[in-house]
């Protein structure tokens, strides 16, 4: 006769515990798994080089992907640096999203790590003035479709989505580009003062003339002679505001404003989100608000 003492039963039960699932395993079907589509279970990984571009991303996207941004919130884009992980990132995600010529540490990071699918939109949109294209709506939303298109590639069985959120998302940057045209169609003054010539897509879509303190480098200073120039306009024209922007010092529009006597306002050119709470259809609207007010807009 056989005695199972204490240990002996664990050991047996163990034993027949293994056995069944070596049985479930072998007898499984294969052709019952799930097919692999390349995409895990978090979503596409989605990577922007810049907020307008993330803004894009996140609102095709979806629930179907992952977005994160090479550059931090409140960081100037221009000067971005990225990190061994960062560039290692460029080269693992699903889709790259971002803007040739703009940030040059993301135009080294994509050519030495060639990442599987990019959308560039210098390509997308082309254009020969100051880059901030995405200042007008209509120009943004050509990167609608072709971050669509790169999304359904990757993943085909969430196409009906991307498109769905992509027709929605051209109708809003169509209904803002009228919102703009509208509240910009009768102003008492055209000139707008910036800091950096920046806003060249926003003013020449709606007739306004850009004049800036400074060149395209958001780092230069302008010149004594520059801002007698500014003065000469501001009086010459009837300028009753000059802007600064969020992620520039203010100091030079403000010195400059109290010299003639006339207010500081701030306008936005995007390039990165700077109120967790807006987005940037809250921002664009925001900047028409004080153009209005700045030009005498009826």
């Amino acid at each position: 006769m056989i005695v199972m003492t204490p240990r002996s039963r664990a050991a047996l039960t163990v034993v027949a515990a293994s056995a069944l699932v070596l049985a479930g395993c072998a007898t499984s079907d294969p052709e019952s798994a799930p097919a692999d589509d390349g995409v895990d279970g978090a979503g596409v990984e989605v990577l922007a080089s810049f907020y307008p571009l993330q803004y894009v991303a996140e609102r095709v996207g979806g629930d179907g992907v992952v977005v994160d941004t090479l550059t931090p919130p409140g960081a100037e884009p221009h000067d971005v640096e990225l990190s061994p992980r960062q560039v290692r990132t460029v080269g693992e995600s699903d889709l790259v999203v971002y803007l040739s010529g703009f940030q040059p540490a993301v135009d080294e990071a994509v050519t030495a790590r060639t990442p599987g699918r990019v959308v560039d939109a210098a390509e997308v949109v082309g254009g020969s003035l100051d880059q901030h294209f995405w200042l007008d709506p209509e120009l943004l939303a050509a990167v609608v479709a072709p971050v669509a298109a790169a999304l359904t590639e990757i993943d085909p069985t969430r196409a009906d989505d991307y498109a769905k959120n992509a027709a929605a998302l051209e109708g809003e940057l169509a209904d803002l580009t009228a919102e703009l045209q509208a509240g910009l169609a009768s102003c008492e003054r055209k000139v707008v003062v910036t800091p950096h010539e920046s806003f060249g897509y926003l003013t020449a879509k709606h007739g306004l003339e850009q004049v800036g303190m400074s060149g395209l480098d958001p780092d230069s200073e302008p010149s004594p002679a520059r801002l007698r120039e500014i003065g000469d306009i501001v009086r010459a024209e009837g300028v009753t505001t000059i802007f600064s922007e969020p992620l520039g010092d203010p100091e030079v529009a403000r010195t400059l404003a109290s010299d003639l006597g006339i207010e500081v306002g701030v306008l936005d050119p995007l390039e990165n989100q700077t109120d967790p709470d807006s987005d940037y259809r809250g921002v664009m609207e925001q900047n028409l608000r004080v153009l209005r007010d700045a030009l005498g807009c009826a």
